[in-house]
């Protein structure tokens, strides 16, 4: 029986590895992230702490459940703040259209209420330093991880032109000790509207930002050339509305055009992986 469930366990993780080759997360963590899920939504919180960093105020919860301990960070921005449309709906948003492409880069979040509020409660993912922190100090990223710092680099451009995320920083961009790209912050995604639906943040042609894409992996590609106005509404479910979703599809377009064109321009080997 005990080898029958390691075997089980092993092909689960085998399945996860297979359809998220380029994910930043470990297959092991991306298997944990409905445990995860349930932990955040039902664990009891112990702690409260402001963290002090970012505009939008996020306290790190510590919860506890079952004799485990983890921490998570909670914040419900809504509406107009500092000159930006600000929404706690959309870091659940993001998390699930991470799940949906499997791109594997955003921690589990899920929607928890603390004091009374509604907000997005995301996992406490174990990092070791971000961008801001890498130039700042001049750190060099050694040269056996360039190659994967630079593929989450053009990961993370093609999903922040998709969903309109103009909030993403050195300061969110993450990375773990073994040089694996996490993203946080996405409160300010999901734009919509012709500034947002008629050019990409990055690309060549972007506003501003002509960031390009470069490389990205075949199969993050299929996907998003899969999706549909019905995947995207069952994936996010209540937090996003129609508009929303018509805009990420609006975009899906303009993505996939940018990718046609670095093809034509330099060929599918240089483009794809």
């Amino acid at each position: 029986m005990k080898d029958f469930a390691t075997r089980h366990l092993a092909a689960i993780v085998l399945m996860g590895l297979v359809s998220t080759l380029f994910a930043q997360f470990l297959p092991e963590e991306i298997a944990q992230r409905a445990f995860i899920g349930d932990f955040l939504s039902t664990a009891e919180i112990i702690k409260a702490e402001e963290i002090g960093e970012g505009v939008t105020k996020p306290i790190r919860l510590t919860l506890r459940k079952d004799g485990r301990e983890e921490r998570a960070a909670w914040k419900n921005p809504s509406g107009w703040q500092y000159g930006f449309w600000e929404g706690w709906q959309y870091e659940i948003a993001a998390y699930r259209m991470d799940k949906l492409l499997g791109l594997g880069m955003i921690p589990p979040t899920v929607e928890r209420d603390y004091l009374g509020k509604k907000g997005s409660l995301q996992y406490w993912a174990k990092v070791e330093t971000s961008l801001l922190k890498i130039v700042e100090n001049k750190i060099k990223i050694p040269d056996e991880f360039l190659d994967r710092t630079e593929k989450a680099k053009y990961l993370t451009r093609a999903f922040d032109s998709l969903i309109a995320n103009e909030d993403r920083t050195q300061q969110n961009m993450l990375y773990t000790k073994d040089w694996r790209g996490i993203l946080i912050d996405h409160s300010r995604s999901f734009r919509k509207g012709p500034e947002f639906s008629d050019r990409l943040l990055y690309g060549q042609g972007a506003k501003g930002r002509p960031l390009p894409f470069r490389r990205l992996p075949r199969s993050f590609v299929d996907r998003i050339k899969a999706l549909t106005f019905e995947s995207i509404r069952t994936a996010v479910g209540p937090y996003l509305t129609d508009e929303e979703i018509r805009a990420v599809m609006a975009r899906k377009d303009l993505v996939l055009k940018e990718i046609e064109e670095m093809i034509r321009a330099q060929g599918e080997a240089k483009v794809l992986y």
